[in-house]
């Protein structure tokens, strides 16, 4: 049953990107010109403009700054503008507490000024009752995210004011007793589990994520900074026709993605600058059967002119949850001084499903542990074996200055890595120019590491290691 949901899914996918194909030719383009198919599609992204209303929480009540629970104050702006049809919700300069998350409604911009300064307790039982949504790839229903719209049209986050969710110091340490809960979720997505016997809160804690709009239309998150993240920063699950612009993120520990698109479509992510632990731009699709059974791929995600300003972090991922399947995805101009991996494809035996038609250009590394990696071996690993498929992957005009490996490929036996190209690619040092396994038709044109031209001669086997390591 689980090969046939996976055949399913993968021959979707391959319907799904004829069709897309046959959209580029009627705009006038063709399969051979991404960027000119990434500008068109950033341009075509939706969005309806938010009434013109205004309503300030200083009259709503709001208490002083600093001084009690802001959140009701929010909420009733926030009701009082829906009811007349939507309007902009402002927080003016100052700290003010959240005893609770902020739920928005259709039509509604919650909008930040210069100085505001939100930042969200740390009490459990304010981010109740449970909401539902994907918790690392499978459905379920928790913790309240902090920030949450769910089903909503025309949604907006603006500010150059900032949300603090003190994430490290009180919900960080949830990590050290949530691995069994974790096995718990993935068991009961594995085995099919009624949604509503998936409720986790209470001794089933699950970090919350910090701000996530779950199956809307039309989404605007521009110019927040976002710090001190419980989770994954900036969750897009079930959504279309978003923009994420000019946004800062700053959340140094594990487990803080910057955005995360999660089987969500026609996206646009520019102009950010992630100082996280982990991966600025991770595109995401569900785990294992539990996405099978969802069926709902990432596609159409443009991802440009970024900066990865931390040094533990990465890139963009793609993975390791994505077993519904990404496609067509644009990444064009991302710069890096100092990050762990750059551009890392990811999945193991358990995924299943398929990564293509991505194009990658224009990134800029400094001192990096990896410049590019595909791997079909990433951790937490449950027995399966169902490989995902990559293929189709254009990468062009790469500078690092320092890796341990330049580029490591690493498919499966009976699905390997296929049809990668990699073009005017420069690495300054690398311990490990080439590494792959399992691979068809990589095209290296203009590759240089280590001030030599590296060609497909040049592989060592994956596991490969340094003499004396």
């Amino acid at each position: 049953m689980q090969a046939s949901r996976r055949a399913v899914l993968l021959g979707g996918a391959a319907m799904g990107a004829v069709a897309l194909a046959g959209c580029a030719q009627r705009l006038g383009m063709t399969a051979r010109d991404p960027w000119a198919e990434a500008d068109a599609l950033a341009q075509s992204i939706r969005r309806t403009r938010i009434p013109e209303r205004r309503a300030s929480i200083l009259d709503h009540d709001a208490p002083a700054p600093g001084t009690g629970d802001v959140r009701p104050a929010i909420m009733a702006a926030i009701a009082a503008l829906s009811a007349q049809g939507g309007g902009r919700v402002v927080i003016p300069a100052g700290l003010w507490l959240s005893d609770g998350p902020i739920h928005l409604e259709s039509n509604i911009e919650l909008h930040l000024e210069e100085g505001a300064h939100l930042r969200f307790l740390p009490n459990p039982e304010s981010y109740l009752p449970p909401v539902f949504t994907r918790w690392e790839g499978t459905e379920v229903f928790t913790y309240s995210p902090f920030i949450f719209a769910q089903n909503k049209t025309n949604v907006a986050l603006t500010g150059r004011g900032k949300i603090d969710g003190q994430g490290e110091q009180y919900w960080l340490p949830w990590r050290r007793t949530q691995r069994p809960i974790q096995s718990l979720l993935r068991d009961m997505g594995r085995d099919g589990e009624p949604l509503e016997n998936r409720v986790f809160i209470g001794e089933r804690r699950l970090r919350p994520y910090f701000v996530q709009f779950h199956g809307c239309e039309q989404v605007l998150v521009e110019d927040i900074e976002i710090v001190d993240s419980p989770f994954w920063l900036v969750h897009l699950v079930y959504c279309s026709d978003v923009i994420v612009r000019g946004i800062r993120c700053v959340s140094r520990h594990i487990n803080s993605d910057g955005v995360d698109p999660d089987s969500s479509h026609r996206v646009l992510i520019e102009n950010c600058d992630f100082n996280v632990g982990d991966d600025g731009v991770s595109i995401k699709a569900g785990r294992d059967q539990d996405a099978w059974r969802v069926g709902r791929s990432s596609e159409d995600i443009v991802i440009r002119n970024n900066v990865f300003s931390g040094d533990t972090g990465g890139g963009v991922a793609i993975g390791s949850e994505m077993s519904g399947g990404v496609r067509n995805v644009y990444v064009d101009g991302y710069r890096l001084p100092k990050a762990k991996h750059t551009l890392y494809f990811k999945a193991n035996l358990d995924r299943g499903g398929m990564i293509r038609d991505v194009f990658i250009r224009n990134i800029e590394a400094g001192e990096v542990h990896s410049v590019l990696v595909f791997s079909n071996n990433f951790h937490s690993y449950r027995g399966g074996n169902f490989p995902t498929d990559f293929r189709d992957v254009h990468v062009e005009n790469v500078r690092a200055d320092k890796a341990a490996i330049g580029i490591s490929i690493q498919g499966n036996e009976t699905v390997p890595v296929r049809n990668v190209t990699v073009k005017d690619m420069i690495v300054g040092e690398a311990d490990f120019p080439l590494k792959t396994r399992h691979v068809e038709n990589i095209t290296l044109e203009d590759v240089r590491i280590n001030r030599r031209t590296i060609t497909m001669a040049d592989a060592v086997d994956v596991d490969t290691q340094l003499v004396g390591n």
